[in-house]
């Protein structure tokens, strides 16, 4: 499964939800890991109702620096408000949206290559670019989680 190792610490992340360190980022783990829960479930979604022949290839320049260096930097993008976690994040709330991450992943393995996907800097992605996106968005707050934890 893509992002097994990833979902594996996420879930065990969620134990420690509540805590924050200001010296890392003004959102306490809870809010990082309902963010890039909801990426993935919205992100794989999109990817399953995309039409293939909308895919043609393009350069991005921001998407192929970011490929080529392998991570996100921190404070540079802004999410889009589909994917802002709540106020009130729950243990249950998380452990639902984890449940459903999984799920979504698992569904988008078989897609067409040239499924696809609209990012807001990285434009249009197919299926591979796509999967690549959220496991660097994925580790990127876990990295940040990480950090809030030390």
């Amino acid at each position: 499964m893509l992002l097994k190792n990833e979902l594996a610490e996420v879930a065990q992340l969620i134990d420690q939800a509540n805590k924050k360190n200001i010296k890392v980022s003004d959102k306490s783990i809870d809010w990082h890991l309902d963010h890039l829960l909801k990426v993935i479930i919205n992100v794989s979604k999109v990817l399953k109702k995309s039409n293939p022949s909308d895919y043609s290839s393009n350069f991005n320049f921001i998407r192929s620096v970011i490929f080529i260096l392998n991570f996100i930097p921190r404070g540079k993008g802004k999410a889009p408000r589909s994917v802002h976690p709540p106020d009130n994040i729950t243990k249950e709330d998380l452990l639902k949206q984890l449940e459903g991450a999984k799920q979504q992943i698992n569904n988008i393995k078989d897609l067409h290559s040239k499924s696809n996907f609209k990012h807001p800097y990285f434009g249009l992605l197919n299926l591979k670019q796509t999967v690549k996106f959220l496991n660097l968005h994925t580790v990127h707050h876990l990295k940040i989680c990480r950090d809030i934890n030390k």
